[in-house]
C-alpha cells in the first residue's frame, strides 16, 4: 500500500491528545445536549435516531448533566408529541431539548411556532433529511429545515462533526441570552453518521459558556402558581399584528449575540467561528456561498485552486436565521465579481431557492442603501446540489467556479446530475481530484449484518487513539438493511480531514463477499500499486482462475498487491458463525502498515474487550481466537502477466426483462444510478410493478435443498420465508415433460388436488440464506437427527441447475384459487405471492 507510513509523521500536542475523541455527528450533538439539559423528549426517525439513543442510554447509566442531575429522557408516541412535551417542559422553566429529521420536523412545526412566539430558549438538534415528495428518501439534504424557516427559530448550520459539538454548545448559550429558540442542523448521514477524530469540549469549558443568571431568568419565566400569568391567549385583529411585531428587537439582536457567543467560545476553547466564515483569496473574483457539509468540500477545493493561482473563495453560512445581511456583505471580499449560491434543496415554482433569495436580497439592499463595499453589482447565480445525499465533489465545485468565469453564466443550475430535460446541469470533469498522497484512503465492501461496518468503526477509533493521525469514516448502506451491500470509506492523515465526499481513488480496497466480484466493479477506484484484500472460499493456488476476467485485467494493469483469506472458514473454526468482521479487520492492519502489526493486534483485542465484554467471556475468547487464526490463513497471491479467466461478468438483469428494467432498474442495481439522466426517470415517481424479480442479489453462501422423500408437504417453509424465495406448487403431471433433469417433484397427498404433482423449489439467486425455512421444518430423518426435509448446502455448485429449476417452476401453472383452502397454513401457500424478494 503506497504512502501508508507517511501519515504518522506530524506530532500533536498533549492537550490535543487528551481531548481527542472519535465519534459521529449524532453522538457529538447528543454529548452536549445531554450535558446541558434536564428533560429530553425523543421520538426516533432516521438519521437522527442516534442522538436520542445515546441520550437514553446515558441517562439509563446514571450519567449526570453539568449540574449533577441525570436528565429525564422520555420517548413519546410521535414527533408532535415530543415537540409538545418540550413545549410543556419549557413553560415549566426546565432546560429541554429534542432531536429529529425530515417529516418528524414538520410534525413539530405547530409547537415550534408557539415556542418561538413565546420567546422560549431551547435548541432542537436536526440531522437534516430529504422530505418525501414523489418518493420517500431517508437520505440528507436541507428540504426539512428550509420548510421550518418561517417558525421563528434561529437556524445554525454545522458543516463537520467538530462543528456539531461546538455549535451545539454555542446554540444553547446564545438561545439563553437571545430568548430565541435555535434549530441546530447538520447534514443527515453525511455528518450525522460520519465518524471523525475531533477535540472534545470539557465540562469546565461548557460552564464558561453557560451563564447561570440566564438559566435563572429562564426559570423565572416558567408558569407557576406562585406568580400566575396568562400565556397562550387568543387575540383579535385589533392587537395581533402589533404583538407580532413586538419581537423584532430580539431578532435584531440575535446575530450579534451569536457572534459574541462564538467569540467567547474561541477564547475558552480555541476554535474561532463567525456568522459567515470566508476562505480563499483575499482578492477573489469568484465566490461560492454555501452551508452545511458542502462547505467543507468547497473550502478544500478553494485552497487547492488558490495554490494554483485561481482567485476564488467560499463563504460558509453559519447563522442562517436571522439572516444577518450586513455581516454577510461585509464578509465577502470587495473584489468579488460573481457569486454562485448553492442550496441543498429544491423549492418548485420559486424565483430561486431560499439561500439564493436571501443573498440576492441582501446584496440588492446593500446597494440601494449605499452601504455596499462593491465597486459594481456582482453577478449572482443560484444552483442546486446534493439532494438526497447526492455526492458533492471537488470536481463539481470546480465546475461551478468554471461557470462563474463565463460572461453569461447559467442561473438556477444543477450540479452532480445530467439534466437533459430542462438543461439545468453543469458539466464537470469526473477525473478531477485534489486528494493528497499522504492520506491513506481505504474502501471496504461488505454485507449488512456481517460486521464490516462495526469493524471499520473500531478501526477508526484504534487509529485515532493509537496514532497521531486524524481519522474519518463514512458508511454507505442501501435500503435493504440486513443482507444488503455496505460500503465503508476510511481516510487517515496527518491533518484534519475536510473531505466530505466519497473516496474515488483508494490505495486499499477490501471485498468481504466473493459474489460482489460478479455484481460490481470493486476495483474501479483502486490506485496503481494499491492493495486488494479478498475474502475468498478459494485458496491462493486456485483463486486466480476463479476471478472474473475484468478483475484479473485490472489487477494486472494496475500492478495491485493481492491478498486472500477464507474468512468464513476461519469464522466457522473459531465459533464466529457468519461474522467475518474481526477477521477482515485483522487482515487490514496486518497488510496496510497503518500501525505496526504487533501494536495493531493488541489494539484490536483491546477493542474486542470493550465491544463484546458485556456479552460474556466466551464471546471475547472466540474473537481473540479469530484474530490469532487470521494471520495463518492470510496469503499473498502472485499475479500472472496475462488474464486467463473464462469467467465473464454476468448481465445485471436478464435479457428477457422489460425495457424499463434493462435501461433504468439495471443501472440502479449495478450502482450506476448517478449516471442516469433526468429524462430516464418517471416524472411523478410512478414505477412499473414486479421489477424485483429481475434483481438477482445472489448473496447466500448456502441455500436450502429439498429432500422430497422426507417431506410431509406441510408448507411451513413457504409460509415463513421473509422474501417468498422458497415456493410450493401443485400441478398436472403432464407439465413435467419439459422439466430439467434435476427438477424434483412427488405425488400430492391431499384430496383437494388428488392425482397432481407437488414440488418445493427455492430461487437460488434470490434466497438470502437466512435458514428460517430449515429451522421451521418439522421433519427429521430417523437415521440422521441432523438431516431434515430441508437442509442447507453451498450455493455455488447449485446455482446454475437450481436457476434452471426455478425458472421452470415459475412457468408451471398456478393452483386453481377456487380449490385452495386459504384458511389453513398449508392451503394459503398455494396462492401465488404478490410481494417477493
Amino acid at each position: 500500500m503506497t504512502n501508508s507510513n507517511a501519515v504518522l509523521q506530524t506530532p500533536r500536542t498533549d492537550d490535543d491528545q487528551r481531548l481527542a475523541i472519535t465519534l459521529d455527528g449524532n453522538e457529538a450533538a447528543a454529548t452536549v445536549a445531554h450535558k446541558l439539559n434536564e428533560v429530553i423528549a425523543i421520538y426516533p426517525i432516521t438519521p437522527s435516531s442516534g442522538m436520542g439513543e445515546w441520550a437514553d442510554e446515558w441517562s439509563a447509566q446514571g450519567r449526570k448533566n453539568l449540574w449533577g442531575n441525570v436528565p429525564t429522557v422520555v420517548e413519546m408516541q410521535s414527533e408532535g408529541g415530543a415537540a409538545g412535551a418540550v413545549h410543556g417542559a419549557l413553560q415549566a422553566g426546565a432546560l429541554c431539548t429534542t432531536f429529529t429529521s425530515s417529516q418528524g420536523l414538520l410534525l413539530m412545526i405547530p409547537n415550534m411556532f408557539k415556542i418561538a412566539g413565546e420567546l422560549t430558549s431551547t435548541v432542537f438538534h436536526v440531522a437534516a433529511r430529504t422530505l418525501a415528495t414523489h418518493a420517500l428518501s431517508i437520505f440528507g439534504d436541507h428540504s426539512d429545515v428550509m420548510a421550518a424557516r418561517s417558525t421563528g427559530f434561529a437556524m445554525l448550520s454545522s458543516a463537520s462533526v467538530q462543528e456539531v459539538m461546538d455549535f451545539a454548545l454555542i446554540a444553547q448559550a446564545a438561545s439563553l441570552k437571545a430568548r430565541i429558540p435555535f434549530l441546530h442542523f447538520f447534514d443527515g448521514f453525511r455528518t450525522s453518521h460520519e465518524v471523525m477524530k475531533i477535540n472534545q469540549i470539557a465540562d469546565n469549558q461548557m460552564r464558561a459558556l453557560i451563564d447561570e443568571e440566564l438559566i435563572r431568568a429562564h426559570r423565572s419565566r416558567g408558569l407557576s402558581p406562585d406568580h400566575p400569568v396568562l400565556r397562550g391567549s387568543a387575540q383579535n385583529p385589533d392587537v395581533f399584528f402589533q404583538s407580532r411585531e413586538r419581537v423584532n428587537p430580539f431578532y435584531e439582536a440575535c446575530p450579534s449575540i451569536v457572534q459574541t457567543t462564538m467569540d467567547v467560545f474561541a477564547s475558552v476553547v480555541g476554535r474561532a467561528y463567525n456568522l459567515f466564515d470566508y476562505a480563499g483569496s483575499e482578492d477573489a473574483e469568484r465566490v461560492i456561498v454555501i452551508m452545511g457539509s458542502g462547505g467543507e468540500t468547497a473550502q478544500e477545493t478553494v485552497e487547492f485552486l488558490k495554490e494554483r493561482g485561481e482567485r476564488v473563495g467560499v463563504l460558509k453560512v453559519r447563522l442562517y436565521r436571522p439572516f444577518a445581511a450586513r455581516q454577510f456583505v461585509e464578509s465577502l471580499p470587495p473584489t468579488v465579481k460573481s457569486l454562485a449560491v448553492l442550496d441543498r434543496c429544491k423549492e418548485p415554482g420559486a424565483t430561486g431557492e431560499p439561500l439564493y433569495q436571501d443573498v440576492v436580497t441582501s446584496i440588492a439592499e446593500s446597494f440601494s442603501g449605499s452601504t455596499g463595499s462593491f465597486k459594481e453589482f456582482p453577478t449572482i447565480i443560484g444552483g442546486r446540489y446534493g439532494l438526497s445525499s447526492k455526492e458533492f465533489t471537488p470536481a463539481m465545485v470546480k465546475a461551478v467556479f468554471d461557470e462563474l468565469k463565463k460572461e453569461r453564466p447559467k442561473n438556477h443550475f444543477t450540479v452532480g446530475i445530467l439534466d437533459d430535460v430542462t438543461n439545468t446541469s453543469l458539466e464537470y470533469d469526473r477525473s478531477f481530484t485534489i486528494e493528497q498522497s499522504d492520506v491513506v484512503r481505504a474502501i471496504f465492501y461488505g454485507l449488512g449484518a456481517d460486521g464490516t461496518v462495526g469493524a471499520n468503526k473500531n478501526s477508526i477509533k484504534i487509529i485515532g487513539e493509537e496514532t497521531e493521525n486524524y481519522a474519518q469514516g463514512y458508511f454507505v448502506y442501501d435500503s435493504k438493511k440486513s443482507g444488503s451491500t455496505t460500503t465503508s470509506y476510511l481516510r487517515f492523515g496527518p491533518r484534519p480531514i475536510h473531505s466530505s465526499y466519497l473516496i474515488e481513488q483508494a490505495n486499499f480496497i477490501a471485498c468481504h463477499q466473493w459474489f460482489f466480484l460478479e455484481k460490481f466493479d470493486v476495483l474501479k477506484n483502486i490506485l496503481p500499486h494499491g492493495t486488494f484484500l479478498l475474502n475468498s472460499m478459494y485458496g491462493p493456488d486456485e483463486v486466480w482462475d476463479k476471478l472474473p476476467r475484468p478483475v484479473q485485467q485490472q489487477l494486472i494493469e494496475k500492478k495491485v498487491k493481492f491478498y486472500v483469506i477464507d474468512g468464513y472458514k476461519v469464522a466457522q473454526k473459531t465459533g464466529m458463525g457468519g461474522r467475518v468482521n474481526t477477521i477482515m479487520q485483522t487482515c487490514f492492519f496486518a497488510i496496510s502498515n497503518v500501525l505496526p502489526r504487533a501494536a495493531a493486534i493488541e489494539a484490536i483485542k483491546t477493542s474486542i474487550e470493550k465491544t463484546y465484554g458485556k456479552k460474556g467471556e466466551e464471546v471475547v475468547k472466540k474473537n481473540f481466537e479469530a484474530v490469532d487464526q487470521t494471520l495463518a490463513n492470510l496469503f499473498e497471491v502472485s499475479i500472472p502477466d496475462n488474464a486467463t479467466s473464462l469467467v465473464e461478468m454476468p448481465p445485471v438483469v436478464s435479457e428477457r426483462a422489460p425495457e424499463f428494467v434493462r435501461t433504468v432498474t439495471a443501472r440502479i442495481i449495478a450502482g450506476d444510478g448517478d449516471l442516469l439522466p433526468v429524462s430516464a426517470l418517471p416524472l411523478d415517481g410512478t414505477f412499473p410493478v414486479g421489477t424485483s424479480q429481475w434483481e438477482k442479489r445472489n448473496i447466500a453462501l448456502e441455500i436450502p435443498v429439498w429432500d422430497a422423500e422426507l417431506c410431509i408437504q406441510c408448507n411451513k417453509c413457504a409460509l415463513v420465508c421473509p422474501h417468498s424465495t422458497i415456493r410450493v406448487k401443485v400441478f398436472d403431471a403432464g407439465e413435467l415433460l419439459s422439466a430439467p433433469k434435476t427438477f424434483k417433484s412427488i405425488d400430492y397427498r391431499g384430496n383437494e388436488f388428488k392425482g397432481m404433482k407437488y414440488s418445493v423449489q427455492v430461487g437460488p439467486e434470490d434466497c438470502t440464506g437466512c435458514t428460517i425455512c430449515v429451522e421451521v421444518c418439522p421433519v427429521v430423518s430417523k437415521t440422521d437427527p441432523n438431516h431434515k426435509a430441508l437442509n442447507m448446502s453451498p450455493q455455488a455448485p447449485l446455482r446454475n441447475p437450481e436457476r434452471d429449476n426455478y425458472e421452470f417452476f415459475l412457468a408451471l401453472s398456478e393452483a386453481d384459487r377456487r380449490l385452495v383452502k386459504t384458511e389453513t397454513v398449508k392451503g394459503s401457500q398455494f396462492l401465488q405471492p404478490l410481494f417477493e424478494y
